[in-house]
């Protein structure tokens, strides 16, 4: 078991105000270790917002006892925003808890990673390589344990001092990690199309997952099959003309590519976009088919995208705002090997996501891309690029550490409830069910009629099924 380093917690940073409906926030701030294996070193700053409701908690002293449910945020590299008191965190807080919605290392107000925002001390390539290292899901969960110990330690019953973890996507990932490594700190475990591979690098991932991205490609093309040829005419467009987006980055055929990120997702949530005209009204599909549709009539009417389209285009897709999506995004399943650009290297062998190769033949589709990083990246992408050194470090180090402990999932005596997506684009669902027969005490809900971002889309549902679940009722 690994000795915890003792954080320090800034009290006087707290903040504390109420949103209508009931709900109590408190912004939560502690500075930690940067590096856990020298707990007297550098720390960084992590962000918690603590949402406790009100008619669960009328005096300080009930809302002491509160048992405490914290969400892990998928990923990586995304922040959490101010929880919506109607969705799902409405009916965790209906059942009794209150919530800590943490922003992982590296995101959000937690010592957010972007190139102007890096240490001075990092002069090299080298230097910020070694630095990111540090932003993986082992040090996210030794950061959860260390704000556990502040918020619960003062606890005089040892199951008081443990709380409730949902981790969603990447978050079920860290879950998985906390299982291995911390299982004293759990009460209980809930993910939400979390069940991460049980890999030691990305290759087996990519080699499932590209399948469902061509399964997600051709119910585009057939839901819209005019959509072939206008991508074909917006890809040579590109590939023509030098289209910059507003912060100075490159709108290359690749790049346009990578809107077929969102294909996984339904309406209400997009794990890449900002654009408010194109989360809340379409699946993740339509979302694209707007895109192409209004590019296409740009290029007919004009010649040229306009500005609008451009920055449409631009708000749908988050790399610059997370750098640590693309620069950890295939370490996140590295254990003792190199990810070696494994997306890249899978989809070398299916030419239908080649324009290279698709664009001399004619009428034929060229397909979108999924939750994949490549190396041009780090070129298109305009806060990217001060970055690409350390990236291709990082896809070459084969030294990073456990992520996991079969031996210990094995014996793994925390419940844990799983929703799982049958169609889900981004976890593959055969590689989650291995993952689910090797962690003892695991019950699921599976379903088709939900994908990756079922939490948010149904909430009344997949909560409702985990809080069943957890129940462990049997017929």
């Amino acid at each position: 078991m690994t000795q915890m380093a003792t954080p320090k917690y800034d009290a006087q940073a707290l903040e504390t105000y109420s949103l209508k409906g009931g709900i109590k926030v408190v912004e939560r701030f502690f500075d930690l270790p940067l590096d856990y294996s020298k707990p007297e070193g550098e720390t960084i700053r992590v962000f918690a917002r603590s949402m406790i409701p009100k008619d669960k908690s009328k005096t300080p002293e009930e809302e002491d006892k509160l048992p405490i449910l914290l969400y892990l945020q998928g990923g990586p590299g995304h922040e959490v925003p101010l929880a919506d008191i109607h969705g799902y965190a409405a009916e965790i807080h209906a059942r009794g808890y209150q919530t800590l919605w943490l922003d992982p290392r590296g995101t959000g107000l937690s010592t957010h990673i972007s190139p102007e925002s890096l240490p001075a001390r990092l002069k090299t390539d080298q230097d910020v390589a070694d630095y990111l290292k540090l932003f993986r899901a082992d040090s996210i969960v030794k950061d959860c344990e260390a704000v556990r110990s502040i918020l619960l330690g003062h606890k005089p019953n040892p199951e008081d001092r443990k709380w409730t973890i949902l981790g969603q996507s990447f978050g079920g990932f860290c879950a998985i990690t906390y299982l291995s490594f911390h299982s004293e700190g759990l009460k209980e475990v809930f993910t939400t199309g979390g069940l991460a591979p049980l890999v030691f690098h990305p290759d087996p991932v990519y080699a499932a997952t590209v399948h469902r991205v061509i399964k997600r490609n051709k119910i585009y093309y057939e839901k819209y099959p005019q959509d072939v040829k206008r991508v074909r005419d917006i890809m040579s467009y590109l590939e023509a003309n030098e289209v910059k987006v507003t912060n100075g980055g490159r709108l290359s055929p690749n790049r346009w590519q990578h809107l077929g990120m969102d294909f996984g997702m339904h309406s209400t949530f997009s794990p890449s976009s900002i654009s408010f005209e194109l989360i809340f009204f379409a699946d993740g599909i339509d979302r694209v088919h707007q895109l192409v549709f209004r590019a296409s009539k740009d290029l007919e009417l004009f010649g040229k995208l306009t500005y609008k389209t451009i920055q449409l285009v631009e708000l749908s897709q988050s790399f610059d705002g997370s750098p640590i999506f693309s620069i950890l995004h295939e370490p996140i399943y590295c254990q003792g090997q190199a990810s070696r650009w494994s997306a890249s290297r899978t989809l070398n062998s299916f030419p239908q996501f080649s324009w290279s190769l698709v664009k001399d033949i004619a009428d034929s589709p060229v397909f979108f891309t999924g939750e994949m990083i490549f190396p041009n990246m780090f070129s298109d992408y305009a806060n990217l690029r001060p970055l690409k050194g350390a990236a291709e470090i990082l896809a070459q180090y084969d030294g990073w550490g456990p992520l996991f402990d079969l031996e210990q999932l094995k014996n793994n005596e925390v419940k844990v409830s799983s929703v799982s997506y049958f169609d889900d684009m981004y976890v593959d669902f055969d590689l989650a069910q291995d993952t689910a027969a090797k962690i003892k005490n695991t019950e699921q809900y599976v379903t088709n009629q939900l994908v990756h971002s079922g939490l948010r889309a149904n909430p009344k549902d997949v909560m409702g099924k985990l809080f069943e679940l957890s129940k462990r009722e049997y017929d």
